[in-house]
Formats: C-alpha cells, structure tokens, sequence
C-alpha cells in the first residue's frame, strides 16, 4: 500500500498497493506486499501476442514485456515506446540468467516507475516466505523517491533491530556498509540490507540535513500485528488499539480486540496508526468494516479508468467513538483504513500528514520462478481524493520533532499512549468534548 513497494519486512521496500487477479476478477489487493502474508496468483494473462522464442531469456523478457504491455496503469508507458523497447531487448543475445536478468531491470527502468519491479527467484521466494509471522534481517520498508530517487525509509517495524536502533520513517538511506546508494535500486539495497541472523549490517543515513550511522545486527522477527488495553482517561475507560502492520492475520487479531474491548465496556477508542507502513489491501478492507456499517472503503482505477468499489456490509462490531492517530510513516494500507474512515466521518484523525502512496501493483509469477511487480492501477479515497504523493491531511494536526518522537517511541515507550504522548493526549481531549457535548454517546465509567 508502502508507499507497500511491496512490503519485505526485513529489508523491505514498499510499492503501495498490490493487486491479485484471477482473469477479470479482483481477488485481493496488498498495500504493502507483505514477505509473510502474500499468496500469489495469475493475472490470467496467456498468450496476447506473445512470441515463442527457444531461447528461455528471451523468452523472459518478452514474458515481462506482455504483462506490462496488458497491464501496466499508464496506456502511454510514460511516454515510451513500448513497441521499440520489445525490439531492442529481443535483438540482444543472453549468455546466462544474469545477463538476462540485468534487461529486465533496464527494460523496466524506462517507465521511470520504482514499484514496477523484477525480482529474481531468489528475491521471489523471500517474498513468500510462509504466514508464520517470523522474519529475518532488521525490520524495515523502503521505497525510492519518484523524483530524488534516493532510497528512502517508511517506516520501521515495531520492535525490530532498526526500530530500536532508531530508524525513523522518512529516513534517506545514504550508505549500506559503505557503499553509496547513489542510483542503487531497491532490489540491489534489499540484497546488501539483508543477512543472516546475528549478522550486522552498518546503514548511513540522512535526516534534516545531518548524516547519522546506524550498525545494526539482523535477527529472527516475531510480528503481531495487534496490541490493545483500557486505558482509564479522564475521557472516561477507553479501548487502545495498536495495529502495527496488515498482514493476513491483522483483521483477526482486530475483530478480538474489538470484542474483547467491547465486553469491558470501554466508552470510546483510540486507534494507533502511527508508524504503519501498510500490508495487504483486504486485510483494511476487512478492519473498516469492523467499524462503519455503510459507505464507500476504497476506489481503485485501472488503466480503462475503470473503478472498482469496496463498501461496508452492515458488519460492525461498534458504533462508539473512534480517534484514529495517524504520522508521516502511515502508510498504503494505512492510508486506505484511515481515509476511509475519515471521508465517512466515522473517526477524527489526529497527528501529522501521512506518507501518501497511492498506487496499486499486481505481483505476477513468471516461468522462470522469478516474478513481478507491476504498478496496474490507483486508489482514491471515498470522497475521491488521490493521496498518491500527498497522503492524508488529519483533521487535528499535533506535529511531533524528531526528538519528541525519539524520545517518546526509543525512550522504554512507557509513556506511548499516556497523557505524556502529545497525539494520544489531544486524542483523549477530543473524545472528552464529544462527551460532554453528548453524554449519551460516551458514558465515564
């Protein structure tokens, strides 16, 4: 949904969105393509036009070349000739995979798009790696930056080696153990970020204007994606939510926290966003029909400018009153969960703006056990704004600096959720007002 790139949680990159299909039919969609939670299927795609070559790497690359030339969301391929790149990239010869590998990639470069990607079968197979919810390497996402190109932070994992570390979303990676990442690709940071467990890795990076190292050692991750308890507030008992990250898991673990909260009778919640860099598109579906009962989730447009439309089903498992806290690292699904419930004027978001990405990508498997992403479609919120580069603007802005953050989220965390966490205070403060100004909605306990 990172700004999904896809989602590699221990080294991650993130592509925003990504859509499975089966022939016409949506099937699910990622805003960050999760390493743990995706399932990969078809895009129904056969045989448009597509050559026979004995040859197994040309093969590849007009394998690649078709599914962009079907799918890719801009018919214009950002003003590439299309037809020209498949006749270049077919008239060279290939000694080997890597040769052939390495045209791919450059083929790929010319729609100047950084979610649209190939990945080797090794760098395939990380990303389907089972649902165990148990990763390897130090817990980041990140993506390019459309413009700069430089390899920029998300966000990082909570409780990971970079999140204790320090890694901040919105980071710019400079240096991986040295080497520069000037004109590096993901796919190449991705394979110098990742490593066996125990193992370090030293990472430069550049925030507001300083450089600072970073030497973190990789280690085994165990994600779960939902934290939540009371908290007694002078709002009155209200129900805490962290989601960390949609993966398969996530609506799951939402629905019993939801019950459980419920039972005790909390009289309003707070759901904590902050940090979210996203995870797979139904699983936010899922969780925004867990607290509205009607209205528009999400559009998504393809290419034909087609919209597919998700809605609420009358499946709520509450009506009270929700605060949503949201920050510069929530983001694709995320963004998804948030605009939808902000534009149906079920949950007041409090923070700072999101991380804005707005685009879809559909992972495809190919032949050769490799596979691709390919950016095939946008997303709007309800009301119809496309937050792609922008994010989402929260209704009550409480911006935190650097060190605030640092010292709120490195600091023990003890003070996370607490009336000394300035978005969680306004939080609670707002859902005060609403009582007072309806003491039938929010009852003190």
């Amino acid at each position: 949904m990172l700004d999904w790139a896809y989602l590699i949680y221990f080294f991650s990159f993130d592509t925003a969105a990504i859509m499975l299909i089966t022939k016409s039919k949506l099937v699910l969609s990622a805003t960050v393509v999760t390493l743990s939670t995706i399932a990969v299927t078809a895009l129904g795609i056969h045989s448009i036009g597509k050559a026979s070559f004995k040859d197994s790497h040309k093969d590849l690359i007009d394998e690649v070349w078709q599914i962009i030339n079907y799918r890719y969301v801009d018919g214009t391929f950002n003003q590439v000739d299309w037809q020209a790149v498949r006749k270049e990239y077919l008239s060279k010869s290939y000694t080997d995979d890597k040769s052939a590998y390495k045209s791919v990639r450059e083929m790929l470069k010319k729609l100047e798009d950084p979610y649209t990607r190939f990945m080797d079968p090794e760098e395939f197979k990380n990303m389907q790696v089972d649902t165990s919810g148990e990763l390897t390497g130090i817990g980041i996402t990140i993506s390019q930056d459309e413009k700069t190109k430089q390899l920029v932070v998300i966000a990082p994992i909570e409780d990971t080696p970079a999140f204790k570390a320090g890694i901040l979303a919105k980071d710019i990676i400079l240096k991986i153990d040295g080497k520069s990442t000037k004109g590096m690709d993901t796919n190449d940071a991705v394979a110098l970020i990742r490593g066996e467990s125990g193992s370090k890795v030293k990472l430069t990076i550049l925030r507001s204007g300083q450089k600072k190292q970073f030497n973190i050692q990789r280690a085994r991750i165990e994600i779960h994606p939902v934290r939540f308890s009371e908290k007694k507030t002078p709002a009155g008992n209200l129900g805490y939510i962290r989601l960390n990250q949609f993966s398969a898991n996530a609506a799951k673990e939402m629905k019993d926290a939801i019950q459980k909260l419920e039972t005790k009778k909390v009289s309003g919640y707070v759901l904590d966003l902050r940090g979210n860099p996203g995870g797979l598109l139904y699983a936010s579906i899922e969780i925004a029909q867990m607290w509205m009962n009607k209205g528009t989730i999400v559009f998504t447009i393809d290419r034909q400018g087609t919209q597919d439309k998700q809605v609420a089903n009358g499946s709520a498992l509450t009506d009270k009153p929700l605060m949503i806290l949201v920050d510069k690292g929530s983001a694709s699904a995320s963004e998804i969960l948030s605009g939808a419930l902000q534009d149906n004027k079920r949950a007041t978001l409090v923070g700072s703006q999101t991380f804005g990405k707005g685009l879809v990508q559909s992972v495809q498997p190919l032949k050769s056990g490799s596979g691709l992403a390919v950016t095939i479609a946008k997303y709007h919120t309800p009301s119809g704004k496309d937050i792609n580069k922008h994010g989402i603007d929260p209704d009550v802005k409480v911006e935190l600096t650097d060190p605030q953050r640092q010292k709120l989220w490195l600091g023990g965390r003890e003070k996370i959720a607490t009336l000394e966490d300035p978005q969680f205070a306004k939080a609670v403060e707002l859902l005060g007002k609403q009582a007072a100004q309806n003491p039938n909605t929010i009852k003190k306990n």
